[in-house]
């Protein structure tokens, strides 16, 4: 078993058995890469002599077997050891991962751009730039630095930037509006109904998780679709989210335990009606492991990716795959593929040189005008 950290904030794993089948994985926290790289050097002491068609045991012992459990940090470990081990599972089989998980329920995967930036400006230019790309939805953030309670002028920017996307996309295209915990609760409830008349195709993450108690009256009182999840690790996080009424769940296939928990979180949001939209501003190898469930899971909505991400500059989605067939987008939408595992070839030279570089991306740290702290 192999790490490797690569631009611009990526953590790739690579796992070879006895037989010579490579399977990839994407095990990362964006900004603590480091610390989860530690993390899966001590998994490794588990792994190396197993059997790795166990997935499903492996994932058990992984989680559990250290006693002390969850967390982004171990969560995410799991997760890219898990992709990795669906992979050399496919190519062992011959098969595609979604093959193996019960087969497709549909034939391509409906995907957006992301616009705006941290700081949304220039929207009309870039979502433009998206619809002439053939997508058919878009998502932004709604503030960059935001106050505990929203002021009319910076509700009234919110609203302003929202109506400009909706503008370019018109009514058939589809806006996604990313709060990211940014808004307290109040706040969020107060934009909350002035965005209903732009009808987004969903709000992200209106509360901060540690504000989960709170989310039931949120949705209830909310004319917009809730979403959240990139910030929880598995199915007993999702499900007070869930039973709070959300209608998208938002797992991240590299924090939420992988393919494995994924897939679990997809059947229990099906049990509340709710559709899955994996998080995913992450590398290649994530977005394969994204489509593999994708592919496969009546409920799902909709799969974010990362090609021209704001946070991109040293690499992007594809500059570390051989093929990129699997990532070419027609009309806004990935094609299944029959390749097996998850269908990346990944680039070994390029990954292995971009390692000897590395990186130590750290999310900014953001302040209010009075220079106590602000949520990024």
């Amino acid at each position: 078993m192999e790490t490797f950290l690569v631009p611009p904030r990526w953590l790739f794993c690579r796992i070879e058995t006895d037989e010579g089948t490579v399977g990839w994985g994407e095990p990362v926290v964006e900004g603590r890469a480091e610390v989860v790289r530690a993390a899966v050097d001590v998994l490794a002491e588990y792994l190396v002599g197993q059997d790795p068609l166990r997935i499903q045991d492996h994932w058990q012992v992984m989680t559990k077997g250290g006693f002390y459990r969850g967390g982004p940090v171990l969560s995410s470990a799991v997760a890219g050891v898990d992709q990795a081990l669906w992979d050399i599972a496919g190519k062992t089989y011959g098969a595609p991962v979604h093959a193996l998980l019960g087969g497709p329920v549909r034939d391509r995967v409906r995907v957006y751009a992301w616009v705006g930036g941290d700081e949304p400006d220039r929207l009309t230019e870039e979502v433009a730039a998206q619809v002439e790309a053939g997508f058919t939805a878009v998502k932004m953030n709604a503030a960059g630095r935001t106050s505990p309670i929203s002021s009319p002028a910076e509700t009234a920017a919110v609203v302003e930037r929202v109506v400009a996307a909706r503008a370019v996309l018109g009514p058939h295209r589809d806006v996604a509006v990313d709060f990211h915990g940014r808004f307290s609760p109040a706040g969020a409830r107060r934009v909350l109904s002035e965005l209903a008349p732009l009808h987004p195709l969903f709000v992200e993450e209106p509360l901060l998780p540690e504000h989960g108690h709170l989310l039931a009256g949120l949705v209830e009182s909310s004319p917009v679709p809730i979403a959240t999840g990139e910030r929880l690790y598995g199915r007993a996080e999702f499900l007070p989210a869930l039973a709070a009424g959300i209608a998208v769940a938002q797992p991240d296939l590299s924090h939420a335990g992988g393919i494995s928990e994924v897939h679990r979180i997809a059947s229990l949001a099906d049990t509340y009606g709710a559709q899955l939209a994996p998080h995913c501003p992450l590398g290649p190898i994530a977005l394969a492991a994204s489509l593999q469930v994708a592919f496969c899971t009546p409920n799902f909505l909709i799969q974010e990716q990362s090609r021209g991400l704001h946070y991109n500059k040293d690499a992007d989605l594809l500059s570390y795959v051989v093929d990129t067939e699997p990532f070419r987008f027609v009309d806004g939408h990935a094609v299944r593929t029959d390749l097996p595992g998850l269908g990346v070839t990944v680039d070994e030279n390029a990954v292995r040189a971009a390692d000897r570089t590395g990186h130590a991306w750290r999310n900014p740290v953001w302040r209010h005008d009075d220079g106590s702290f602000a949520e990024w």
